[in-house]
């Protein structure tokens, strides 16, 4: 148990670190490059992230703890808007661009609800997993498009900025793949100390990889999301929640189930499946039912908060 605990507190600390070098980095690169923060977070911060959720899956599923591997995802998914988007909006509100919910929150839910009937039969198998990875491809080919922002002002002070985040691009290349390790190991340590924890406490195998592990592979997310909001880089922070849970349906469990089958249990069809479509929809109300819309502001933020632990509390 005190092993457990020392691996979280030395987990959180590489996270909160990892975060502030991916953040800082990605940003500068963004804006050196003339391409669109919010793709920064769908693409880059979005595959950093996902990391733990993909090596945290890929390692249970070959040992045979499938229902740890879907779990994980599944409640991964539904952290990353319920936890930490609600944290985000509670520490600064957000502004979602209309673009976004347009464009790149539509895919996240068309992922969610495909990975939902490939798996309804019971299982997410190889040709699934292509079928997921394919799709993956697809995505990342739309970002590429979409990456460049041809608008960017290039007078003034924007232009100042544009040329010394042009000169410093090989430094901030180094602060994003640090960021990038930082984020795995974080994570890993983090998470090999709460299972480690968790199942002396004897909490089934689903359970934990639905809370305890999906919690400590979202604290990539969590922790780049809270510094992307702290430091004002709103786009970063929204896309970058949007983009980990495209990748974690269609990297994760793309890649996964091409290396070994990952069997689904009832349970997860049924209750967590719904749930994480719910949560993508509740979101998409709150931001275009109530005034102003395409916010998110600290109340809204408190509803996915609350919402979320409410999930938590019902799974004991």
């Amino acid at each position: 148990m005190f092993l457990g605990v020392i691996l979280v507190l030395a987990g959180l600390l590489l996270l909160y670190y990892g975060a502030e070098s991916l953040v800082t980095g990605s940003s500068r690169l963004a804006l050196s490059f003339g391409v669109r923060p919010l793709v920064v977070g769908l693409t880059v911060v979005a595959f950093a992230t996902s990391m733990p959720e993909l090596l945290v899956s890929l390692l249970a599923a070959m040992r045979g703890a499938s229902s740890m591997a879907a779990g994980n995802v599944v409640g991964s998914n539904i952290a990353n808007i319920g936890l930490i988007l609600g944290v985000a909006a509670m520490i600064a509100p957000i502004a979602v661009a209309r673009s976004t919910l347009v464009r790149e929150v539509p895919i996240m839910i068309a992922a969610s609800l495909g990975i939902y009937l490939l798996a309804a039969d019971g299982e997410i198998s190889q040709i699934n997993g292509a079928v997921l990875f394919a799709s993956l491809l697809a995505f990342l080919l739309y970002c590429v498009l979409t990456a460049r922002n041809l608008s960017l002002p290039v007078a003034g002070e924007v232009e100042k900025a544009v040329i010394e985040a042009s000169q410093g691009r090989a430094k901030n290349t180094i602060l994003v793949l640090l960021g990038m390790a930082g984020l795995a190991a974080g994570a890993e340590l983090m998470v090999r100390g709460a299972v480690m924890i968790a199942t002396l406490l004897g909490i089934s195998e689903l359970i934990i990889g639905l809370s305890v592990v999906a919690v400590g592979t979202s604290l990539p997310e969590l922790a780049a999301s809270v510094m992307s909001a702290w430091k004002g880089e709103m786009d970063i922070s929204v896309g970058n929640v949007i983009g980990s849970n495209i990748f974690n349906v269609l990297f994760v469990l793309g890649v996964c189930p091409m290396i070994h089958p990952i069997a689904i249990e009832r349970r997860l069809v049924v209750i967590d499946f719904p749930v994480m479509l719910a949560f993508s929809l509740l979101l998409v109300i709150l931001l275009t039912s109530f005034k102003p819309r395409l916010h998110l502001d600290r109340k809204r933020g408190g509803i996915l908060l609350g919402t979320y632990l409410l999930f938590v509390i019902s799974l004991f």
